[in-house]
């Protein structure tokens, strides 16, 4: 079985890169990605159908079969009763995690229309959230076929101990980071 590239970049070149940036002395203090949750919800009038489509999605996004979340409680002002299906999620991890998260980075993120980066902003332990709008950035996704544009949350659990290792980690590996604007800007008298 074929090392995935990202994975192969990570040992080679991030691992060395943050001993040498963040002073570790052990490899084994490197932060690194635990795994990527994919989550993507839906309203209680998606039809049996969409909720098929949308697994078959989500499946050929992450390569894995995702589970369907139920609704836990009823909710009459949102027409939702309890054990009516109201989204799908998988956990990625492994080389799975890798293909994804390498997909994510150099293929669908630079295919969003006037793309500029996303948001550097990290949860205070090194993890990173992501939302997307329209699951169809991902080339996996056939255009055609699709009958409604559903949004998809991302999240990348890492094992770093505060945002700065997770933002290094996160950078090293190619995150397209939003550039932030300068502090120095002066203001015209």
């Amino acid at each position: 079985m074929n090392t995935p590239e990202l994975k192969e970049v990570y040992t080679k070149t991030v691992v060395p890169a943050l001993m040498k940036k963040l002073d570790f002395v052990n490899v084994h203090q490197v932060p690194k990605i635990e795994k990527i949750v994919l989550n993507s919800s839906f309203g209680a009038e998606m039809d049996k159908n969409g909720v098929k489509d949308l697994r078959n999605d989500i499946a050929n996004i992450s390569g894995q079969a995702p589970v369907v979340v139920k609704a836990k409680i009823s909710v009459s002002n949102f027409k939702l009763r309890q054990g009516m299906p109201v989204g799908v999620k998988v956990t990625l991890r492994g080389n799975q995690m890798w293909e994804f998260l390498y997909r994510l980075i150099a293929i669908s993120l630079p295919n969003i229309r006037d793309f500029r980066g996303v948001r550097a902003k990290l949860d205070g332990n090194g993890n990173y959230s992501l939302g997307v709008t329209d699951h169809s950035i991902f080339p996996e996704i056939n255009v055609e076929r699709q009958r409604v544009n559903v949004g998809l949350d991302i999240c990348i659990t890492t094992t770093a101990k505060n945002d700065e290792e997770g933002m290094e980690l996160l950078q090293l590996l190619g995150m397209p980071f939003r550039k932030q604007a300068s502090q120095t800007t002066e203001k015209a008298a």
